[in-house]
Parts: structure tokens; C-alpha cells; sequence
């Protein structure tokens, strides 16, 4: 149930957020904004439930802020972490949740790209682009075994000084 609101939503605004929320400025402001977010909440959560006492509208609630992830400079990963934090659940746990969520996601987009370059008969290098793909998920799968293993001891705080500096980076960009 967590996958179905991104499944929706993505393809419901697909054509608007590819022509109209592309600019810099959004892309600053979410970055900015959903950092604050994260701030915000990881410092107010009660942090006392796991993944497992997750039910399905804890799981759909997160799902709905994964549909954020569409506009650019929206962290999928950290929009569903701050789902989970302000549902209650450990960071580890909403880490964890957020890089499992992640899965069907990617495999999905993966697919419908994979869908086009066969339909449009591009010139492909399909050895690269697997090779690709199998590097990409052990890089994924190592980071995401060491975050979890200091993610409750360093909290989300480098994750959102990372958002703030990139943000006000894209808003002294664009008004420079």
C-alpha cells in the first residue's frame, strides 16, 4: 500500500512536473524546505516504534509523502524517513523502511525505461547498462548498510546541513 499513492501520482502529473516544476528555483526550494522538514520532525519524533508495528495506513500515510518525491529536489528517501520519524518509528526503522520502499520504486522505473529503449529501438549498450545496474546495487547496498549502522547515533542532521547548503547553493546560483 506504501508503493500505490507514487504509482498514481506519477502517472496522474507526469507531463507537469517534466515541463513545469523543472526550474532551479523549485528545485532550491524543496531542497531547502524538506530539509527543514526532516529537521523539524527528527527533532520532535518520539522515535519509540519499529517497522513492524507498522499497519497499512502508516504505511499509505508514507506512501502519500513518497508522491512528494516527484518534484524535483524532493529526496525520495528523505521525504519517506520524515514520514516514518513522525509516525513514531526509530530512525533506524524509517531508514530501513524508507531503503525497502525504495525497491519497488526503482525496479518500476527501471522497467518503464527499459520499456521505452525497447519500444524506440535506441541504440543501447546492454552489457554497459547491466553492468550498470549490478554496480549501482552493491554501492546502494554498502551505503546503506553503514548508514544504518550510525544512523541512530548521528541522527539527520548531516543529512539536512547536506539539503541547507545545496539549497542556498541553487539560490545564490540563481540570483547570481
Amino acid at each position: 500500500s506504501a508503493t500505490l499513492p507514487i504509482i498514481f501520482v506519477g502517472l496522474l502529473f507526469e507531463q507537469h512536473v517534466a515541463t513545469d516544476l523543472r526550474s532551479p528555483f523549485v528545485i532550491a526550494i524543496t531542497t531547502v524546505g524538506f530539509g527543514l522538514l526532516l529537521l523539524a520532525v527528527d527533532l520532535n519524533a518520539v522515535r519509540n516504534r519499529d517497522e513492524y508495528s507498522l499497519n497499512w495506513v502508516d504505511a499509505l500515510i508514507i506512501g502519500l509523502f513518497q508522491s512528494f518525491a516527484i518534484i524535483p529536489g524532493t529526496s525520495r528517501s528523505g521525504v519517506t524517513m520524515t514520514a516514518g520519524l513522525l509516525l513514531g518509528l526509530s530512525r533506524q526503522a524509517a531508514t530501513r523502511f524508507s531503503f525497502l520502499l525504495s525497491i519497488p520504486t526503482i525496479l518500476m522505473s527501471g522497467a518503464l525505461v527499459t520499456l521505452e529503449l525497447v519500444i524506440t529501438n535506441a541504440q543501447v549498450q546492454w552489457g554497459d547498462l547491466l553492468a550498470g545496474v549490478i554496480l549501482s546495487f552493491l554501492a546502494a547496498y554498502l551505503c546503506i548498510h553503514l548508514f544504518l549502522k550510525f544512523i541512530e547515533q548521528i541522527g539527520m542532521l548531516p543529512f539536512v546541513m547536506y539539503r541547507l547548503i545545496l539549497g542556498v547553493f541553487l539560490f545564490w546560483m540563481i540570483y547570481n
